[in-house]
């Protein structure tokens, strides 16, 4: 028997005193040098499309020129500190980001006066994803799915050295918002619904975008931007960009551990809430930018708006009378960097503003400061710019390797009746599905463009699905398509379906088994905003249409978050949810279906069963109660619970324990799991360890989750897991804004084990 030992203890970024003093004392002098209109310059960021040869600031031609009019606009009247985007929205070389990337900071270098360099910014979100070559891992949804931190350390050293090639040395990313609704069309984005999933997660991708020594100078590696801070998910519509309605007791609970996971894992920069909550958007909310953020938990980088975000106080919102008056709320607010993006407006107005006495000048050299700072841990003032040629290991072998794995340990067994999975390489496979055979449903929105629409374009090398099964099997002639039904950019539609039942009966016929490849086109944001979520009335057909051949219809579900499916569910005898699983995802299924890889992936988020029940597995006990007349007798009753994953195994827990029964609020449980592997396929288990509150001063969730491990069992194999969980981690926060713990019973719970200690005494954090 082979034991293991998890500490759960939180994880402090260690950065050097001297080093820090060191740069606050060349930031200090470097501010006391600078006009107001430098440090303005500093404090405004554009879209690169504004920067070059086009017809409008919206757009660019191509190929891709700059704009000696606007260079000089940008850089020489203005003093801009900050550039973002990719021109017409589109994946390029590394060759074009080098060459466009060290124009813009030899002109800008050339015509700053202090020679303060330029802080380029892109989306990279599940690897350099506007790189054209780069290495693409699962969305941050799968990536929770694996349930295993360490492959993310390595999915962010690589997303680091890649976006580094092509001469970038910052990322809008990690997403850090919970993925707690599944209406609202960024839940992908996430890590899931659970805040110490969320944390633990985002904790370890930082790691490896930072490095081990959290040295983003390091030209290996780049700066994290958490976003977006904060609530920005949890909206009461679940559409995106649309009012929330939070208490703080809430926000601080649910929605803040993430982002301070963030913060002490050594994050240099914020991004801001689109949204807003309880009326005031967050952009405008000091009391959330400064007083939370900045002063309560000592965050010393700087907060970023988010697009267009500053003036949409004043067109959106309507809290601002003018977009002046916009600048002043949001700079007062907190907001040290306005990602404008088109225009330079935002300078203008602040340099009155400063002048008018509405903004004043310790607020702004706060600003700078900060990002002044930033500039110089990224080591921009030593290096502003890095090239392809110094980075061999671009989009090689054991990068791909990587991704191929993190695909693997992300994909989840929903349902597996009759041990119908693996599949034998000789069984005549009919695949079917919109998802069948693109692209753009494995890597999703922010793959080679916004919207993901590009995919088809960029990643053609790659295998679909269908592709996949068809190199795997062992007779290649034996896997057949027939889709169905197709995406178009909208939604999906009968593409040959209805045209000829026929058809599709005598392929099924012709079938020992039907693989549908289901789910969502790619998206995000606001364009993925949905009014039903149920898997669509065509893909639901084409499930009944497959089922009634008499086959067995295996379920594979691509998207970006859980389509109801419980209409159609009954039908499948197997069930796969693969996420988003990037460019290796076809060949990590195929591996999966027939059995060379055993799945471990477990859910990050409650799958729900009907439009109307969409609760987090921490809903409270009023949200189970029994129904009289319900079929299931119970009102909490999802398609699969969070955490839920099956396996090619078979996992028995054997035991619980605890090393004591009674503990004081400052010391740390031990518990112990014992497990073993009662099959022949050698398989990873993700043991997880939940709380239970029996009773509290404010309604305790039902349970939550304190601590998880993913271990390798070899086939018939014991093993015994020991974690150590303060107890301090079982504090809420109560009706003071403030973490407590209260002394009482709690239930520790692993598998079918269910085990109370007692906390003696109270304590409140301060």
């Amino acid at each position: 028997m082979i034991s293991f030992l998890v500490s759960c203890k939180p994880k402090k970024s260690s950065v050097s005193v001297s080093a820090e003093s060191d740069i606050d004392q060349r930031v200090a002098a470097l501010v006391e040098a600078m006009t107001l209109e430098e440090k303005v310059g500093q404090m405004t960021q554009v879209t690169i499309d504004v920067l070059t040869k086009g017809d409008n600031p919206f757009s660019s031609w191509e190929p891709v020129e700059l704009d000696p009019e606007t260079m000089k606009k940008a850089f020489e009247h203005y003093q801009i500190g900050s550039v973002l985007n990719t021109a017409n929205n589109k994946a390029r070389p590394t060759s074009e980001w080098n060459e466009m990337i060290g124009s813009i900071q030899d002109y800008a270098l050339a015509n700053s006066r202090l020679k303060i360099p330029v802080l380029y910014g892109l989306d990279m979100i599940h690897g350099a994803s506007y790189v054209a070559g780069a290495t693409l891992f699962p969305q941050q949804i799968g990536m929770a799915a694996t349930w295993n931190p360490g492959l993310l350390i390595k999915a962010g050293e690589i997303t680091a050295y890649e976006t580094r090639a092509a001469g970038v040395a910052w990322t809008f990313s990690p997403v850090l918002d919970l993925g707690v609704d599944p209406r609202w069309p960024r839940q992908w984005e996430t890590f899931g619904e659970d805040p110490y999933l969320a944390s633990t997660m985002g904790q370890h991708l930082i790691k490896g975008l930072h490095g081990e020594k959290n040295d983003p100078s390091d030209p290996h590696h780049i700066a994290a931007c958490l976003k977006h801070y904060l609530g920005y998910s949890q909206t009461l519509s679940g559409k995106d960009r649309s009012p929330a309605w939070l208490p703080e007791t809430q926000l601080r609970e649910y929605h803040l551990p993430a982002f301070k996971a963030g913060l002490d894992a050594g994050a240099l920069t914020v991004m801001i809430n689109s949204g807003e909550i309880n009326g005031l958007p967050v952009h405008a909310n000091k009391a959330l930018i400064t007083d939370l953020l900045k002063t309560e938990l000592g965050f010393k980088g700087f907060a970023l708006s988010d697009w267009s975000d500053i003036e949409y106080l004043h067109t959106r919102h309507k809290i601002a009378a003018s977009h002046k008056e916009a600048v002043k709320i949001a700079i007062n607010a907190g907001i040290d960097m306005s990602m404008v993006p088109y225009n330079f407006d935002f300078a203008d107005y602040l340099i009155q503003l400063v002048k008018e006495g509405e903004v004043s000048i310790e607020r702004i050299n706060d600003a700078v400061s900060r990002i002044l700072r930033v500039k110089m841990q990224l080591g921009l003032f030593e290096k502003p710019k890095t090239f392809r040629k110094d980075y061999p290991e671009f989009a090689s072998a054991a990068f791909a390797d990587a991704a191929r794995k993190t695909a693997e340990e992300s994909i989840t067994l929903l349902k597996n009746s009759n041990q119908t999975l693996p599949l034998a390489k000789s069984l005549r496979i009919l695949v079917g599905g919109p998802a069948a055979n693109s692209m753009r449903p494995l890597n999703g929105g922010w793959s080679y463009s916004w919207q993901g629409n590009l995919v088809d374009e960029f990643a053609g090398d790659f295998d679909t699905f269908y592709e996949a099964i068809k190199a795997k099997a062992a007779n290649p002639e034996n896997v057949s398509l027939y889709e169905g039904v197709r995406y178009d950019q909208k939604a999906d539609f009968k593409a040959e379906l209805l045209d000829d039942l026929n058809l599709f009966a005598t392929k099924a016929q012709a079938a020992d088994v039907i693989v549908l490849c289901l789910g969502e086109n790619s998206y995000t944001e606001k364009p993925g905003d949905l009014e039903d979520l149920y898997l669509s009335e065509n893909q639901q057909l084409l499930v009944e249409t497959a089922y009634k051949s008499g086959k067995a219809v295996i379920m594979v579900l691509a998207g970006g978050r859980p389509r109801i499916i419980s209409k159609v569910e009954p039908m499948a005898k197997a069930i796969i949810q693969t996420y988003l699983p990037g460019n290796y995802g076809g060949l990590a299924l195929a591996s999966i279906l027939f059995g060379d890889v055993n799945p471990s992936g477990k859910l990050p988020y409650t799958y729900p069963r009907y439009p109307n029940s969409l609760e987090p597995y921490y809903l409270k006990h009023a949200e189970q109660l029994e129904i009289a007349g319900s079929p299931t007798g119970a009102q909490y009753n999802p398609q699969f619970h969070f955490g839920f994953g099956l396996s090619y195994s078979t996992f028995e827990y054997l035991s619980l324990k605890t090393d004591k029964t009674n503990y004081k609020a400052s010391e740390t449980i031990k518990i112990t799991v014992e497990i073993r592997n009662n099959s022949s396929f050698d398989g990873k288990e993700t043991v997880q360890i939940y709380s239970a509150d029996h009773y509290a001063s404010l309604t305790p969730s039902v349970k939550r989750l304190r601590a998880f491990h993913k271990i390798l069992l070899k086939a018939e194999e014991k093993q015994q897991v020991t974690f150590e969980i303060p107890v301090r981690d079982l504090a809420f926060t109560g009706l003071n804004n403030k973490k407590i713990v209260e002394k009482g019973d709690f239930s520790l719970i692993a598998g079918k084990f269910n085990t109370i200690i007692h906390v003696e005494n109270d304590l409140e954090f301060q």
